[in-house]
């Protein structure tokens, strides 16, 4: 367990069986260093259980650096439930679910993530109150991918001032893998702009929605990194971007909302030598957090969570303008500012 490749100094990673409801989950406490750990829960079908653990690791360390750079009171945490969120799932499932958050004693809060929606939350939330995502309750607010789908259609347009000299995307062509919760918002904003789109995802229902509305092209999923596209956005699964992925690449900007979007750290650098500027998953998808810990509050304000994200987006702003003007990975600068702020919670 120490000596896993994604291990970063976890503060505690536990594991959950449930007999009675075929529950196998993993939750994974990063750092409570800024407050308590934050991040949504998971559900896949994974191949094995390792390929669980380590989608747990990666992704809470990335709400650890996540919330940092949101500026938000929160440690960084992620669950994943191994099986199939299309067949598996069950009250009794997410009961279980809910007592096992329930005995981590507030060390972690729940949310919603990909295979996961507010109606899992609700089950989850008779079980413990360590929950947001909700769509009733005092300060419910209900999915939070509308907010992390403005943030990333901001972030997008932050990178395409730098590189293009003009933040307006009428016109350019952007590449949207994966039109659910967070990519088919993204999709509506880029629309009503005037942004050329191509998009692919394994729902062909989903994808056929998005594409009415939209006027966007669909793509074959194993086809969308072949798309002359000035801007490509992952707003599916993680580790898109590899050895194998980037040289089909026309793109000069890479924005989304997926998390863990880099299959290894030293893509960062090789993305700085193909003339490609990343925005790190971990600045631009901040949205959804943010208004998560409005809700996590027990006061929720979309005044407050709208005035954080324009933070959030001034400093991606800022990620961006330092690592041009030191020709540094953005990715590498948004994890030094990340750690220095969690490295001065933990001390202060």
């Amino acid at each position: 367990m120490f000596d896993h490749p994604s291990y970063d100094h976890h503060e505690g990673v536990h594991f959950f069986e449930d007999a009675d409801s075929g529950l196998r989950a993993i939750i994974a406490v990063h750092s409570t260093a800024r407050g308590p750990a934050a991040g949504g829960c998971r559900m896949w079908q994974y191949e094995t259980g390792e390929q669980a653990l380590r989608d747990a690791l990666r992704l809470s360390q990335g709400m650890s650096f996540k919330n940092a750079m949101a500026g938000l009171p929160l440690g960084g945490g992620k669950a994943v439930i191994w099986g199939n969120s299309k067949t598996d799932k069950s009250p009794k499932l997410f009961e279980a679910f809910g007592r096992a958050i329930e005995s981590l004693n507030g060390a972690y809060y729940t949310a919603e993530d990909v295979g996961v929606d507010t109606d899992d939350m609700a089950v989850v939330a008779t079980q413990t109150k360590y929950v947001a995502g909700l769509d009733t309750g005092e300060a419910a607010s209900g999915d939070p991918s509308p907010v992390t789908a403005l943030g990333v259609y901001r972030g997008i347009k932050s990178c395409a001032k730098r590189v293009f000299g003009t933040d307006d995307l009428s016109g350019r062509t952007i590449a949207v893998q994966g039109v659910g919760s967070v990519g088919g918002y993204l999709c509506d904003h880029l629309a009503k702009e005037g942004a050329r789109l191509y998009v692919c995802d394994i729902d062909e229902d989903e994808l056929a929605k998005v594409c009415a509305r939209t006027g966007a092209t669909r793509i074959k999923t194993d086809e969308i990194y072949d798309v002359d596209a000035e801007i490509f956005s992952p707003n599916a699964l993680g580790a898109v971007i590899n050895r194998a992925t980037l040289p089909r690449l026309k793109a000069k900007i890479i924005a989304g909302g997926a998390n863990n979007q880099l299959a290894s750290p030293d893509m960062d650098s090789a993305l700085r030598e193909a003339g490609i500027l990343y925005a790190p998953d971990y600045v631009i998808n901040g949205g959804g957090i943010i208004n998560v810990a409005a809700e996590i509050s027990g006061a929720y304000s979309r005044n407050w969570v709208i005035g954080k994200l324009n933070v959030l987006i001034d400093t991606l702003g800022e990620v961006l303008d330092d690592a041009l003007q030191n020709n540094l990975p953005t990715n590498r600068v948004a994890e030094r500012i990340a750690r220095e702020r969690i490295s001065a919670a933990k001390n202060g």
